[in-house]
């Protein structure tokens, strides 16, 4: 069966500068290398599903400037519907500068974009055959949208809950019936830095499916009351960059093929360790193929 997941969110045009090792005092640094890449929370997921062998939509909101015109370009070629798009005349679209080093570690620059209204003019249309939708905190009206939509029709509700302001957060997480948090976005949400006193704190606040991704780690995953770890497959990273938003992505396309909550898991921290080993952005997304001998070969 073939899912299909509506995503709503950011689109980011990455720019990607290489070194040999981080730059992190003041000054000129020369890169080895450079590339631009599609980026973004919800774009990545909606690649990620497509990549994936599900089916998925984009609604975000872009200016009506190059950056914006790439970024739909680079979309509609990895094969993501934008139909929910918003294009707004004078807005200026996202954009990153990450550094990047051999072992896949990161350092990065995001400006979130200007002039992009809050209104939210998604088209119903955008549910029609979804099986679960899915919404970054980047865009709050949109993903209230979406998640009113979804909550209509009875599709899962996903969060990605990466770092925004707590208001953001527990505005949105209330509307979820998913809440999977980055480390940072538990912290931000919760007020707790321990990842299981922060799941416990989020438990108590929520009535969802709750969840931590915690990169090589794994994630924590909250049941009967207690934290339960799911560890990840050691794996030669290249870059990390977009893992999280993968792992968001194929949970959400794992949901939507009617998987359980444990098999959406793993088949999702399968998707993001493969990620990690090939970088190169949206032309680095693992295929179902791969994902599913992961699966198979098992890491526990």
């Amino acid at each position: 069966m073939t899912g299909k997941v509506a995503c709503v969110g950011v689109a980011v045009l990455d720019r990607v500068y290489l070194f040999d090792a981080l730059p992190l005092a003041p000054g000129k640094h020369v890169a080895t290398g450079y590339r631009e890449n599609g980026g973004g929370m919800a774009a990545n997921a909606a690649v990620a599903v497509v990549a994936l062998g599900g089916a998925a939509s984009w609604c975000g909101r872009l200016g009506d400037d190059a950056t914006g015109r790439i970024l739909l370009a680079m979309l509609r070629r990895a094969g993501v519907s934008t139909e929910g798009a918003t294009i707004v005349d004078g807005g200026q679209s996202p954009s990153a500068a990450i550094n990047l080093d051999p072992q896949g570690e990161r350092v990065l620059a995001v400006h979130l974009g200007a002039g992009l209204p809050e209104e939210a003019p998604i088209p119903p249309t955008v549910v029609d055959g979804a099986g679960a939708v899915l919404a970054d905190p980047r865009w709050p009206g949109g993903a209230e949208r979406l998640f009113g939509l979804a909550s209509s029709h009875g599709l899962p509700r996903v969060l990605d809950a990466d770092v925004a302001p707590p208001q953001i957060l527990h505005r949105l997480a209330r509307q979820a019936d998913h809440v999977i948090f980055s480390e940072g976005g538990l912290a931000a949400f919760s007020g707790h830095a321990d990842p299981v006193t922060g799941l416990a704190e989020a438990a108590r606040r929520l009535e969802a499916t709750i969840a931590v991704t915690l990169g090589a780690r794994g994630s924590l995953w909250w049941r009967d009351g207690r934290a339960v770890a799911l560890s990840a497959p050691a794996v030669a990273a290249r870059d990390t960059t977009g893992c999280g938003d993968v792992f968001h992505g194929a949970y959400a396309l794992a949901l939507a093929e009617r998987a359980t909550v444990e098999d959406a898991a793993c088949f999702a921290t399968a998707a993001a360790a493969l990620k990690a080993t090939r970088g190169n952005g949206w032309d680095g997304m693992p295929r179902r193929a791969e994902v599913v001998d992961l699966l198979r070969q098992g890491w526990t």
